[in-house]
């Protein structure tokens, strides 16, 4: 079979490298469910290199080509990155949509993400080398101490696939901000545009070591990732269950973790909102990304004097969303990844039913669209507070709905879940909107909208759904270590122990 996307293989070290094993993994294009290419499957023995040309990477010329540089140097890469990114745009959008079945104006809009977030590190990385030895203030004049920011050593990236190069982007640059080397290994189910990235890090001359990519299974380069004792900090995106996963093989060695994982964020939406405008954002809430959002907003919390009105607006709305191959023009909602995945919603789905849950629009193939991991946008009613669909992480274009009579109900409602990543909420009353806010426990917050993220916030959840902040001044504190450092300025000796010659 002749492929349509050109082989690549693993970056270490500067290079492109085939795995030890020579295994490959199948590219599946979800919209066609056909294959387009392959990537290679690194092991243990993979990692084993990676690592040590990260190591190698760090120390290299004591420390002066990369992890003791200037924050003006690695500034300089990051910004190079960026300009790359944004002049392959169209490419990288088209291979993201292919790979992992987004809409192709939503895989731009994410290109634009991932240069912007690069520069803004850019600016942070320069804005390290002001900080260095920022002095602290103490009660003793005979004492001065300072603080020193350093990076953490080698860092272990692993990232999903519902978001493939942004995610990583996420991580590796402030990761490299800080001065750190990396080994990045994305999901299987989409990392075309990770090996992209490592094309661009080829071309821009950055140091060879600095940011190495394996591709494989989580099970094989992941986990081995997540153990390896030169690996000094892991950043994970994804499911609850392999971030415990992760977490425990990183307790053995009391590394360090910060954990991005699901989600089952609620929306909740008052009686004096304009329904059309709350409609819209609800939909964007849940079916952005096709629904694979760890944040979506898929629990939908309506207050019960305008639940049938606005429930009547949003089967509307749903009804004409346009669903589509990624690539056709105006396409809105695009396949689910994987064929696992696909029949995954599908069980969430045929489960509510069973469990008594009515089906209000959608919840199967689009009858236009014979192949492809296609699923209509989906409204569930008449779910209870036990039901699957309510409780679980479905990650596809579910939404599902249940009212309330008063704001302490809603704020029960939104809160009695085992995550807490995101939460909106939907009211013209200023107050109330901040006292929901106050009250969500979540670690994120929208208040008349759902989903906006700007790398210049913190990002991340609490409860199952993870702890540690990626982005913003936060994303970058994640790779940097603290020295603190005190001096001893008087003159005079310390005088605690007698001197002998005063015997």
């Amino acid at each position: 079979m002749e492929y349509l996307i050109p082989p690549r293989e693993l970056f270490i070290d500067g290079e492109w490298v085939q795995p030890i094993c020579r295994k490959r993994i199948p590219i599946i294009n979800p919209a066609t469910e056909e294959a387009i290419g392959d990537i290679p499957a690194a092991t243990p023995e993979d990692v084993e290199v990676a690592v040590a040309a990260a190591r190698r990477a760090f120390i290299r010329n004591k420390g002066e080509d990369w992890s003791k540089a200037s924050g003006a140097v690695r500034a300089k890469y990051l910004r190079a990155i960026a300009a790359k990114v944004t002049e392959r745009k169209s490419q990288l959008a088209k291979l993201e949509a292919i790979d992992c079945g987004k809409p192709l104006d939503e895989a731009a809009w994410d290109m634009d993400d991932v240069a912007g977030c690069f520069e803004y590190y850019a600016d942070l990385a320069e804005g390290l080398d002001a900080k260095q030895k920022a002095p602290i203030s103490l009660p003793m004049e005979t004492f001065k101490s300072y603080v020193l920011k350093e990076p953490i050593g080698v860092v272990g990236l692993i990232t999903p696939w519902n978001y493939p190069l942004l995610m990583a982007t996420w991580k590796v640059a402030p990761a490299l901000a800080a001065g750190c080397t990396a080994i990045l290994k994305p999901s299987e189910l989409a990392s075309m545009t990770c090996l992209e990235l490592a094309d661009i890090c080829r071309e821009v001359g950055l140091p060879p070591g600095v940011l190495n990519i394996l591709t494989g299974l989580g099970p094989e380069a992941g986990a081995s990732l997540a153990s390896h004792p030169d690996v000094a900090k892991i950043a994970f995106t994804g499911s609850s269950a392999t971030g415990s996963k992760v977490m425990t093989a990183a307790a053995q060695l009391v590394k360090p973790v910060s954990l991005e994982l699901g989600g089952k964020s609620p929306i909740v939406v008052f009686d004096d909102i304009d329904l059309d405008i709350a409609a819209e954002w609800i939909l964007f809430g849940c079916f952005w990304t096709n629904g694979q959002i760890c944040s979506a907003t898929s629990r939908l919390i309506v207050h019960e004097s305008i639940a049938s009105e606005l429930l009547d607006r949003l089967v509307k709305w749903s009804k004409n969303i346009k669903v589509s191959d990624p690539l056709e023009e105006g396409c809105r909602l695009g396949p689910i990844v994987s064929r696992g995945q696909y029949e995954k919603i599908l069980k969430f789905i045929s489960t509510a039913k069973s469990e008594g849950a009515t089906i209000q629009t959608g919840g199967t193939r689009p009858e236009h669209l014979k192949t492809g991991f296609f699923i209509e946008p989906t409204i569930i009613t008449d779910v209870t507070n036990s039901m699957q669909i309510w409780r679980e992480e479905v990650f596809g274009p579910v939404l599902c709905v249940k009212t309330f009579s008063t704001e302490e109900e809603a704020i029960q409602l939104a809160n009695d879940t085992h995550y807490g990543l995101g939460a909106a909420v939907i009211s013209k009353d200023p107050e109330r909107c901040d006292r929901v806010s106050k009250a969500f426990q979540a670690g994120i917050v929208w208040i008349n909208c759902s989903q906006p993220c700007f790398c210049q916030a913190p990002w991340g959840g609490n409860k199952r759904s993870g702890f540690g902040r990626e982005l913003g001044e936060w994303g970058l504190e994640n790779y940097l270590s603290v020295k603190h450092v005190t001096q001893y300025v008087s003159p005079d000796p310390w005088g605690w122990y007698q001197s002998p010659s005063k015997l």
